[in-house]
């Protein structure tokens, strides 16, 4: 794994002409931020050595090295999941790429179902702690030497980035919500009975990523900020069924907020 993870950095390493320390993994719907990276480049996931292809209805399939704001920045414009018939070393293969080449800071997004009856439908949500119900586990088997063999996940989500969104929020005037995710493997949606047991373990919102790249880049030392956007009720307490259209639909509708509020962010963090 180690020398896979060496052997993909190298490539894209002879490809970079930017030293990125901040990356970014951009979720369904919130492809559109790419737009906003100036001077960038990008390189096509079934170009790179090693890495796996996102398969999923409006998620691209490259990297995108830029600009965002003021900062030098690296984007996953797709990602990949454990539902696609991955591994979960796989789905989370270029978070450790993303430690070889430098990167200090992950700020990852995704679109999720509001499990708190209180969140409406386009809400955004800072995580602020994760419940996670792995199949499978992206730390089982031999340590990679990026970090010990039994990481701390106290403060997963990084307390001083964490502050950093709440005043940028502020700042934008862009409404959050702040809350626990709560990983599902998918990709069938939620049942009612499964979304009342994690909201009775506390689960605000939930959705099927984020928490595996979460848990491997704490394990390479990163900061991390995680942004939930709120497409959906979750099962039993919407009226209807769920579609992935309709998830489409809310992030796509809310781009203009998650756009400023991520300027906001990249613009205060060091």
């Amino acid at each position: 794994m180690l020398e896979k993870i060496q052997e993909t950095a190298a490539y894209l390493k002879g490809k970079m002409h930017t030293s990125p320390e901040t990356a970014i993994i951009l979720g369904t719907g919130l492809g559109s931020l790419a737009n906003e990276i100036t001077e960038k480049y990008e390189i096509k996931y079934s170009d790179i050595p090693n890495f796996p292809i996102s398969t999923v209805e409006g998620h691209s399939g490259k990297l995108i090295f830029g600009k965002l704001g003021n900062k030098d920045i690296m984007a996953m414009q797709g990602r990949f999941h454990y539902y696609e018939g991955y591994s979960m070393k796989e789905v989370t293969f270029p978070v450790r790429v993303m430690r070889e080449l430098g990167i200090k800071t992950l700020f990852v997004s995704n679109a999720s179902g509001g499990t708190n009856a209180d969140f409406e439908i386009g809400d955004l949500m800072i995580i602020t702690d994760h419940i996670n119900y792995f199949p499978e586990h992206p730390l089982r088997g031999k340590n990679i030497p990026y970090g010990p063999r039994f990481p701390d996940m106290t403060d997963i989500y990084t307390p001083e980035l964490l502050d950093i969104a709440r005043h940028a929020a502020a700042v934008s005037g862009v409404s959050v919500e702040e809350g626990v995710y709560c990983y599902f493997r998918g990709p069938q949606y939620e049942t009612p009975a499964e979304i009342r047991a994690v909201r009775a373990l506390g689960a605000d919102a939930a959705g099927m990523s984020t928490v595996p790249e979460a848990i491997v880049a704490r394990h390479c030392g990163m900061r991390i900020l995680g942004i939930s956007l709120i497409t959906n009720k979750a099962a039993g307490l919407g009226n209807g069924g769920l579609s992935h259209t309709e998830v489409n639909e809310t992030a796509n509708s809310s781009e203009e907020r998650i756009i400023r509020l991520v300027h906001q962010i990249l613009d205060e963090w060091n």
